[in-house]
């Protein structure tokens, strides 16, 4: 059994549990309040818990067609630094811009999904992602309009979606990868992982900027 399905198993029964038990739901989202009270636990036991089962659905499919991918070149045990280092800097970024917003709450896993899906992409930027499961777009290509699309995003107010939390997993994924092997993000490909780096300087920049 694959890390990810192991991964997608012990966060399908957390999500069930939570679904089923308020008590534990409230206690382990992602709360601006409860990480401000010292539940620091909170920036990692969201992405065990979901809205809905298809919430949970999208974030577990994407991780299971990208982690074997990420487990195979780096191992396990970086695989799993990408997964909760991506997990910990979206949630953490995500605190950063709504820290004055105590009612602030999040769940989801998508910033560790996020992580591993942007790793891929500095490893293989010209590999083919099929967006919708019909439409082939190459790796990098996809990962520039998302990041132009959850950039943009942050703008909408009353948005369900974290947008700050996927840009934050996906700076997690780039930045993880360059650190841990740094010859294949700039050895092929050189302009393709500074055009993506480019892209998340300014997304930040354009996020800090609408957030102050």
């Amino acid at each position: 059994m694959s890390l990810s399905t192991i991964i997608i198993i012990i966060t399908g029964i957390t999500t069930y549990l939570g679904f089923n038990d308020h008590k534990l739901f409230e206690r382990f989202k992602f709360s601006v309040s409860g990480i401000k009270a010292g539940e620091y636990y909170r920036f990692i036991s969201s992405a065990f818990l979901h809205a809905d089962w298809s919430h949970y659905l999208v974030n577990m499919f994407t991780l299971y067609f990208f982690g074997d991918f990420v487990v195979h070149y780096f191992g396990p045990t970086y695989f799993l630094l990408i997964y909760f280092g991506g997990v910990f800097i979206g949630n953490y970024l995500t605190y950063y811009f709504h820290k004055n917003n105590l009612w602030y709450n999040a769940i989801g896993a998508s910033a560790g999904v996020n992580a591993v899906v942007f790793s891929y992409v500095t490893l293989f930027p010209f590999e083919i992602i099929w967006l919708f499961a019909i439409i082939p777009v190459p790796a990098i290509l996809f990962a520039l309009g998302y990041l132009w699309y959850t950039t943009k995003g942050t703008q909408n107010t009353y948005s369900r979606i974290g947008h700050e939390a996927h840009f934050g997993g996906a700076i997690a994924g780039v930045v993880a990868t360059i650190l841990l092997d740094s010859q294949a993000a700039f050895g092929a490909h050189p302009l393709v992982t500074i055009v993506l780096l480019g892209a998340l300087g300014y997304g930040f920049y354009y996020i800090q900027n609408r957030m102050s």
